[in-house]
């Protein structure tokens, strides 16, 4: 590859780049032009539309690439898989087209819902196409039961009718750099924040779920709280917001 690339002879055609974006495919071949006055300047990469933020990249999902973002969304706590079906709906068409396409290839029925089955036979179907490209041995290759698959659906099904929405589903696999955006991070705040007081209440916090997701006890509301609350003040302020968003890591309810 690196001798091609010093040649200038690279290929934009075999696996994984029909599925790449024109835009994407466009910044490699300026950054790897052989003439240095021909090629790309990193200034240039930066404000290139499909770098910049705002700019025209997708969210396309590379093979088992969705089974890792469901995975890591069923991990998260209620508060933060709503945050995120929030942020979800604010993205424009051209930032979760792959997504988009995605969940059409699940939803084989068009009824704008991905049923148990609907997920078994996505999962499987790329768990058998990492298999055919050599990614058989452990790891999120390897075929899901189907038992892991319901306690998958059970946790990115928000509403809990027993299907996954495309609202839910663009939540679970929207990339995480999204909540490096300030701007989604502060929509999503505001959401909580009904009346812009500028925290988030344990009732604010009720009602939102509610809306979005669904109904849960007080004292269940009061531990996420609690639980995001750094300066125990009783009430959530954007800082804390964004610390809880931008956590890595298993956080479950």
């Amino acid at each position: 590859i690196f001798r091609a690339v010093l040649r200038g002879h690279f290929n934009l055609k075999s696996d994984p780049w029909p599925h790449i974006s024109d835009g994407a495919k466009d910044v490699v071949r300026r950054l790897l032009k052989q003439d240095p006055k021909e090629r790309m300047t990193a200034a240039e990469a930066l404000h290139h539309p499909w770098v910049r933020e705002g700019g025209i990249a997708g969210d396309n999902v590379i093979d088992d690439t969705v089974t890792q973002r469901l995975k890591k969304f069923s991990e998260m706590t209620k508060f933060k898989k709503t945050a995120l079906k929030i942020i979800a709906t604010n993205l424009s068409d051209a930032e979760i087209k792959g997504l988009g396409e995605m969940f059409k290839g699940f939803d084989k029925d068009a009824s704008g819902t991905i049923t148990l089955q609907e997920l078994n036979e996505g999962l499987d179907s790329l768990s058998l196409e990492n298999t055919s490209k050599g990614k058989d041995g452990t790891g999120l290759g390897d075929k899901m039961s189907i038992e892991e698959i319901k306690e998958l659906l059970l946790a990115v099904d928000a509403d809990k009718d027993g299907t996954i929405s495309y609202e839910e589903f663009i939540a679970a696999t929207i990339h995480l750099n999204k909540l490096e955006n300030e701007e989604n991070l502060w929509k999503a705040f505001q959401e909580f924040d009904a009346d812009g007081s500028g925290h988030i209440t344990t009732e604010e916090l009720m009602e939102t779920l509610k809306k979005h997701s669904s109904p849960m006890a007080m004292e269940e509301v009061q531990d996420m709280i609690a639980e995001v609350d750094k300066d125990n003040n009783g009430v959530i302020n954007y800082d804390e917001f964004v610390s809880m968003m931008r956590q890595s890591g298993p956080n479950k309810d």
